[in-house]
């Protein structure tokens, strides 16, 4: 599957955008825990020059990201591309779709039962955004270090956390990691630490509409309840 990522990367132009974003961050001073690349992926394309990674992209898509993490970390070490980068944990890796297939179960809607959302793969929604929180920061990536000197984990980039969809703050940044070679805790290097942006809106389904307007669906009994968004 990864030479199937590389021949899509090079047909479809992303691979010439991947060596451009690297170009960025070679030629820039500072120095980075976590160097994030968003992949811009074809679903149908893919799919076509392999069902499985298909499949992974449209219904496990963290798992097709670490595959894809793992053909951008061989590219930039075989090419040169950044000097700087040590580990392949120090790629994040975006993908966004471009379209979705056109079938009900890769739409979701909260207005129909049973919720069967239970997996962590892509979905299309419609709604209507009735409030908007205020842009705020979140921790994209963090480098930690082990606390002991004497380790070996106690410099280099061996322990990088990155946030994953769906995850809490403190699924990324925590007090309570501990080194899995000594046992000592691990301490976060502030100096490395990759903030993002995140935006909370409230949306409603888009289903409201009707019965603002006074139709009818002859259904005793309805709620409408909205829902919450994290943008980041």
């Amino acid at each position: 599957m990864k030479e199937i990522v590389l021949i899509y990367l090079d047909r479809s132009g992303g691979l010439q955008k991947f060596i451009h974003d690297c170009k960025k961050y070679n030629d820039s001073k500072q120095s980075y825990a976590v160097y994030r690349f968003i992949i811009s992926i074809n679903p149908s394309d893919i799919a076509e020059l392999d069902a499985t990674l298909g499949n992974y992209i449209l219904h496990n898509p963290i798992k097709a990201a670490e595959i894809f993490q793992s053909v951008c970390f061989i590219a930039i070490k075989t090419l040169s591309l950044i000097e700087q980068l040590q580990t392949e944990a120090q790629i994040s890796i975006l993908l966004k779709p471009t379209h979705l297939p056109h079938l009900p179960s890769y739409v979701l809607s909260l207005s129909a039962f049973p919720f069967n959302y239970t997996s962590q793969r892509f979905y299309t929604s419609e709604g209507i955004v009735i409030a908007m929180g205020t842009v705020t920061k979140y921790t994209q990536g963090a480098r930690f270090l082990c606390t002991e000197e004497t380790c070996p984990f106690s410099e280099g980039f061996r322990y990088i956390r990155v946030h994953l969809p769906g995850a809490t703050e403190s699924a990324t940044v925590r007090n309570d990691f501990v080194c899995s070679l000594c046992s000592s805790p691990l301490q976060e290097d502030m100096k490395f630490r990759v903030l993002g942006d995140k935006q909370i809106v409230e949306m409603i389904d888009a289903k409201v509409l009707n019965a603002l307007k006074g139709y009818s669906n002859n259904k005793s009994h309805f709620r409408i309840q909205t829902f919450t968004v994290f943008l980041r």
